[in-house]
């Protein structure tokens, strides 16, 4: 008989087995499917990663745009990109002139700047939006026109976009403020205009003449950015491949791609999108695994005697596994199908939760197209194929009488491999927790400590019913409140049916494993920080800017008030870290900070473990000890760091610090810092007062002392901790949000195994009750069983978690106690409790329906 024909039976036979047991078959699916909607999801924002962005705004006329390299190459692997926008030498604009087919190449460069009302408050763009400065020439390539008056000619002209002149309700001829950091000048309005048909959605526009705008960005010898404006009938891909080819270093972007250039928190954004969605969708498609995998082996579970009847007539075990993998393949098949529209449904949920949060732009749009949707389905179906075999590998050697026999009675033992390797794991989770955290330098410490809540909870999938029986004979009497007929039936159930309890309860267990070991990860990370920002903080004040930063030489007017004994000016970036192997090198990405070595003491306190932060000047460096352990740097030796713009310096170590969480992984000196940022500006000046000083006085004198600088502000110590703390709640929330719907799946499948577990006990309820018991004796007995599952459950979880949490501490913090918010731990408690005595109980009204008569002799 041909292969096809079997085939064609096995589905025909696969379909009649499913629509004859309907219930067992739910179960799957719905796992199935869920799991569907999340890998969906995942692809839709890998593939958004590729594809997506914003539209153009200023570059929109220009037939390409050539800039520096915005991130790091790194084979195989996401390239990881730079803190600040990387810049062009101002020669290349004439090398991108010379390729043939180009008609002009136009040089752009951007400076923000702050528009300053006569009342000296800094007019806002809507919903937030930057102004930013350019030369005039770069209008060309909007194009940007004057729709009254004149492009601008002399130094101290300007022409505005005609939002920004109506917001600040100023006409040509009319005289402005603008602010470039910290230092406001005045110039006459001398057009006004706009992109024709077009808004400018993301920015307001000023043009001042091309020399103006190369003098205000501090680096007079280098653009942004290089316009192309492409020779009729000149092929745009052709020219672009003809530009990299001729001109070295250098990007270039064509159609979509040029919102790249022009606004650099799209590179950032997919960035993070396709790291995002390669590290969570692995994650789900694991978990989605075990979730199936431990659904079909329940349903295999509840089937051993119809199972061992196909034996007995002369079904062979090829035979019957090929028929659970018949039936798994069309519940697959469906699920993965049908999970495909709340998927996409998920991916848009989770832009909206991103752009909430701030971690991607509100014009983000995503790409929806078939490639992340058949991706989603084939990693289902080999997931549903892979659990219905693993589930059904030991029922189908079963001879029938011992199949007949484990279905009227659970064996007492566990197979030795299964035992074997879930000891071992016991033992290599805890060591993953404890031991590599002391051993294992730098992050290292702290993704073995993550990663061995996995190891636990595989550990907990393969000796569930022994952890279930133990739990039983410990909980058992405390469940039995009221001695009794349904307390005695209620051990004694759990007692004899403790696979099925473990293949029932996994999934919540995991639930609760995950949601306390990251949340209180994250929780403990979040505690560190905010500590170790507060206690670094050694400033009696903080100066901030209400604009993009603070000018570098504020620092001079704020030592010359009397009564301040040190000024630090601080500028934050992020840098790359390059070690390891050259063949094979590591990337790290670290918060970084410049400040000025000398007296620093008097204003931040890093907690130097050895060297001198004095000695950082010039090409030196300052390490946190976690980032000093990861590169495996100590004092004198030097490091391989890129700088915010992408600049290559190899510094010597000349100390390593403690508080890196609050305080950032990487100090640099504060010139070098600041050389390579985007917009050449301190994040903020740290004031410490002189001893004897009165600190609330000098507070005064330093309001006074910037008062002429409308985008100065001074503020008190605990603004500077607030700022430290937000910015790590905002890197923290993209993490809740992944954790959310992965709770949402595990939350989903307790629900579902649950249920199934519960519902396939019909036939039992039905003999009870025959037997004498009553309907209150038997929901009694029930309820007894579902406190022993839920006390059992969030016991074993917490048990699994907690190793990872403490290991995560010790690996941050050299301290074995996390932070845990109570209230949090009893939310976890809460959910998990309400999730399991509600599927349990309502399953069991359901399942009670029916007339005991009726319902011992119905279909499964």
């Amino acid at each position: 008989m041909s292969r096809r024909v079997l085939s064609q039976r096995s589905l025909a036979l696969a379909w009649s087995t499913i629509r004859g047991r309907k219930g067992g078959f739910v179960a799957a699916f719905v796992a199935v499917l869920c799991g569907s909607a999340v890998i969906t999801a995942c692809g839709i924002l890998l593939e958004s990663s590729e594809r997506s962005g914003v539209p153009t705004e200023r570059y929109q006329a220009a037939d390409l745009v050539v800039g520096a390299r915005q991130a790091l190459p790194v084979a195989d692997d996401v390239d990881p990109r730079f803190g600040e926008r990387a810049t062009l030498p101002a020669d290349r604009v004439g090398d991108v002139a010379r390729v043939p087919g180009v008609r002009a190449a136009i040089a752009d460069v951007t400076v923000p700047v702050s528009l300053v009302t006569v009342d000296a408050e800094v007019l806002a763009g809507p919903d937030g939006t930057p102004t930013l400065g350019h030369g005039w020439s770069s209008a060309a390539l909007g194009p940007f026109t004057t729709g009254a008056g004149r492009a601008p000619t002399g130094p101290d002209d300007v022409v505005l976009d005609s939002a920004l002149a109506e917001r600040a309700g100023v006409t040509v001829g009319a005289s402005v403020r603008l602010a470039v950091g910290s230092t406001v000048s005045t110039y006459r309005v001398v057009g006004i205009g706009g992109l024709p048909g077009r808004q400018l959605a993301r920015q307001s526009a000023v043009f001042f003449t091309d020399d103006r705008a190369r003098e205000l960005t501090g680096q007079p010898d280098r653009v942004d950015a290089v316009g192309v404006l492409a020779a009729p009938g000149v092929d745009a891909d052709e020219l672009a491949s003809a530009i990299e080819a001729a001109v070295a270093d250098v990007v270039v972007y064509a159609d979509r791609d040029r919102s790249e250039a022009e606004f650099l928190d799209i590179g950032s954004t997919r960035s993070f999108i396709s790291e995002m969605s390669l590290a969570f969708g692995g994650s789900m498609v694991l978990v989605i695994m075990i979730v199936v995998a431990s659904t079909l082996a329940l349903s295999v579970r509840q089937r051993l005697r119809e199972l061992a009847l196909l034996r007995a007539i002369g079904a062979t075990p090829k035979q019957v596994l090929g028929m659970i993998g018949a039936e798994t393949m069309v519940v697959g098949t469906l699920g993965a199908v049908l999970g495909v529209i709340p998927g996409i449904g998920l991916s848009l949920l989770l832009r909206e939760a991103f752009i909430l949060v701030g971690a991607v732009p509100d014009d983000f749009e995503l790409s929806i197209s078939p490639l992340p949707v058949l991706g989603a389905m084939v990693l289902c179906l080999v997931g549903a194929r892979l659990g219905g075999w693993i589930a059904a590998r030991r029922a189908a050697r079963l001879k029938p009488v011992d199949a007949l026999g484990e279905a009227a009675v659970e064996p007492p033992t566990l197979g030795w491999i299964r035992l074997t390797v879930g000891v071992l794991l016991v033992p290599a989770g805890l060591a993953m927790a404890f031991v590599l955290p002391l051993v294992l330098p730098g992050e290292g410490a702290a993704e073995s400590a993550a990663f061995s809540a996995f190891l636990l909870i595989f550990a907990v999938a393969l000796l569930g019913p022994r952890l279930l029986g133990g739990a039983v004979t410990v909980l058992g009497p405390w469940s039995n409140r009221r001695p009794g007929v349904s307390g005695f039936l209620a051990t004694a159930n759990a007692h004899a049916n403790s696979r099925r309890l473990a293949a029932a309860t996994t999934p919540l267990i995991m639930g609760i494993t995950l949601a306390a070991g990251q949340l209180f990860s994250a929780t403990t990370a979040s505690a560190a920080a905010q500590d170790q920002a507060a206690d670094g903080l050694r400033a009696d004040y903080t100066v901030t800017a209400t604009s993009a930063g603070v000018s570098p030489e504020v620092a001079d007017v704020l030592r010359g008030v009397s009564g301040v004994s040190a000024v630090t000016p601080v500028v934050r970036t992020r840098t790359l870290a390059v070690f390891g192997p050259e063949e094979s090198p590591q990337i790290r990405t670290y918060a970084a900070q410049g400040v000025i070595g000398d007296r620093l003491v008097e204003t931040m306190d890093l907690a130097v473990l050895d060297g001198d932060v004095a000695n950082l000047r010039g090409n030196t460096v300052a390490l946190s000890r976690i980032a000093a352990d990861t590169l495996g740097a100590a004092l004198g030796d030097t490091v391989d760091l890129r700088l915010g713009d992408g600049t290559p310096i190899r510094p010597t170590v000349v100390a390593r610090y403690d508080r890196g969480l609050g305080l950032g992984d990487v100090t640099l000196p504060h010139d070098l810092v600041l050389e390579h940022t985007t917009d050449h500006l301190d994040f903020a000046m740290l004031v410490a007062a002189a001893s004897g000083t009165d600190v609330g006085a000098l507070g005064d004198a330093l309001r006074a002392a910037v008062h002429h600088l409308p985008t100065v502000q001074v503020n008190d110590r605990e603004s500077f901790v607030a700022a430290q703390s937000a910015a790590a709640a905002g890197e923290s929330a993209t993490g809740l949000i992944l954790n959310a719907v992965l709770l949402g799946y595990l939350a989903i499948a307790v629900v579902n195994t649950l249920v199934m577990a519960t519902a396939a006990r019909f036939r039992e309820f039905a003999l009870l009750q025959l037997v004498g018991a009553t309907r209150g004796q038997v929901f009694a007995m029930m309820r007894g069983e579902t406190r022993i599952i839920v006390v059992a459950a969030v016991l074993i979880g917490t048990l699994a978690a907690a190793p990872s949490v403490v290991g995560t501490s010790i690996a941050l913090t050299r301290t074995p106690i996390p932070s845990v918010p109570p209230l949090v731990y009893l939310g976890i408690v809460a959910v998990a409790a309400l999730l399991g005595s509600a599927a349990i109980m309502i399953s069991t009204r359901l399942a009670m329906r029916s007339q005991p008569v009726v319902a011992i002799g119905a279909r499964e």
